[in-house]
């Protein structure tokens, strides 16, 4: 029963973090200077965490960032590719937290990605300041910066997660996966 539960994450992980990559590659708007509005991209991580736990969650999401950067990663410094691609997408995992909570779902989406959005604005204070329009700070910059692209998406992804039909999908593969 362990091998087939581990199995049946293991196998479930794969998915998802090939769904997750393909979906990245969909891209509805692209920024200048990286990052981009994807046809529901990060989901996928977050379901991982919700479905499977925190655990899986980050690590899954830490391996879609490595072959995130493997495929075409911009990187400047050791820190800089540890923020933007190995922390950034494994804290979309954290939406496990809350996977056993009310809306657990869409908590740990608001979770997830609010945590990838700190690691996007804190890689644009340190590594990408310089870029800063006139009349902005680094900080400032990188607020606004990155919320454009994150915040589209996660809003796009939250109404749709929360359509009753959805909802329920997510809910019966769960309780299909404990099984």
């Amino acid at each position: 029963s362990n091998s087939r539960n581990y199995t049946k994450a293991l196998t479930t992980s794969a998915l998802m973090i090939a769904l997750a990559f393909i979906l990245s590659n969909i891209k509805l708007f692209e920024m200048p200077q990286g990052g981009s509005v994807t046809l529901f991209s990060m989901l996928p991580i977050v379901l991982l965490g919700y479905l499977l736990g925190t655990r899986w969650g980050v690590i899954g999401g830490g391996v879609l960032g490595l072959l995130n950067l493997l495929m075409g990663g911009y990187v400047i410094h050791p820190v800089q590719l540890f923020i933007d691609y190995i922390l950034a997408f494994a804290v979309m995992g954290l939406s496990g937290l809350v996977r056993n909570k009310k809306n657990g779902l869409t908590i740990g989406y608001i979770i997830g990605i609010a945590a990838r959005y700190v690691c996007a604005v804190l890689s644009g204070v340190i590594f990408f300041g310089e870029y800063a329009p006139e009349n902005f700070n680094a900080l400032t910059w990188s607020l606004w910066y990155n919320i454009t692209y994150i915040a589209v998406e996660g809003l796009m992804t939250i109404i749709v997660i929360n359509i009753p039909a959805v909802k329920n999908l997510f809910n019966r593969l769960r309780a299909s996966l404990e099984n």
